[in-house]
């Protein structure tokens, strides 16, 4: 008997049905394996930040190792950007701000690397950045998300105190899963490339709808815009000079690795 032949433009009964759920099955894999990279990657620096504490504090080592250390290691990984002097001493504040591993394993290893310099640099205390970690995961912030309900005193406006972690997983198709997929330290990690104009493209963007997310509260992120909005974003060339450095300069808060780390 001989199988009727299905044209390539003819869907079978039940291919359409078929075809959404191996789409949701891929989504959820590549969400896994992002999850497990990203949770490695964390626990990573964060180990080599509390060797570079603990060597420092019993051997009393100076700042100048961290530069040898970084020569060493690039040396070593040339394809990785993530072994600077600069992301070292991240690494070393990272684990000085979070010294219980559980946590980091816990919580903070669901957030990409930025996401986590984000709360080093913005935030004063553990309470505070536990707050802002908790929802991160749990509303799917991208990182500029993040930046925006930091500067607006989201907690305090809110009026919630800060309770225990909760934890939460990144919904696939969310402004943090798909974030976390293109996080340039992961893909440094896994020695692949990205594209970082992109990435720029899409920064300049977020600064022209932050009083829009800053009206939606909590609950929400930027995921498309709505047609009312689109046409009050810059042309492409307003984008580019913005990207090129002629607009006005952001005023950034000191990192907590420059003061007494150099």
């Amino acid at each position: 008997m001989k199988e009727r032949s299905i044209g390539v433009t003819t869907a079978p009964e039940g291919y359409h049905d078929w075809l959404v759920d191996l789409k949701s099955r891929i989504h959820t894999a590549q969400q896994r394996a992002t999850l497990a990279v990203n949770r490695e990657l964390v626990l990573l620096y964060w180990q080599i930040g509390n060797d570079i504490l603990t060597r420092q504090a019993k051997q009393g080592w100076g700042a100048k190792v961290i530069e040898r250390l970084a020569q060493d290691l690039r040396a070593a990984f040339p394809e990785m950007r993530g072994f600077s002097p600069r992301n070292l001493k991240y690494m070393r504040a990272f684990a000085e701000a979070w010294p219980d591993v559980e946590f980091v394993q816990q919580a903070a290893a669901q957030l990409p690397w930025g996401h986590n310099l984000v709360l080093l640099d913005k935030l004063p205390g553990p309470e505070t950045r536990r707050w802002y970690t908790s929802q991160a995961i749990k509303h799917n912030w991208s990182r500029n998300v993040l930046v925006i309900q930091i500067e607006a005193r989201l907690l305090e406006r809110s009026g919630n105190g800060v309770s225990n972690f909760e934890s939460h997983l990144p919904k696939p198709q969310s402004d943090l899963a798909r974030e976390s997929l293109k996080d340039p330290y992961r893909f440094d990690f896994l020695s692949l490339t990205a594209d970082a104009h992109e990435r720029d493209i899409e920064s300049a963007l977020i600064k022209h709808v932050t009083d829009f997310l800053l009206e939606l509260g909590a609950g929400f992120a930027f995921v498309s815009l709505p047609a009312e909005l689109q046409t009050s974003l810059p042309t492409i060339e307003q984008i580019e000079r913005e990207l090129a450095g002629d607009g006005a300069p952001v005023q950034e808060k000191e990192s907590p690795i420059q003061a007494g780390n150099e």
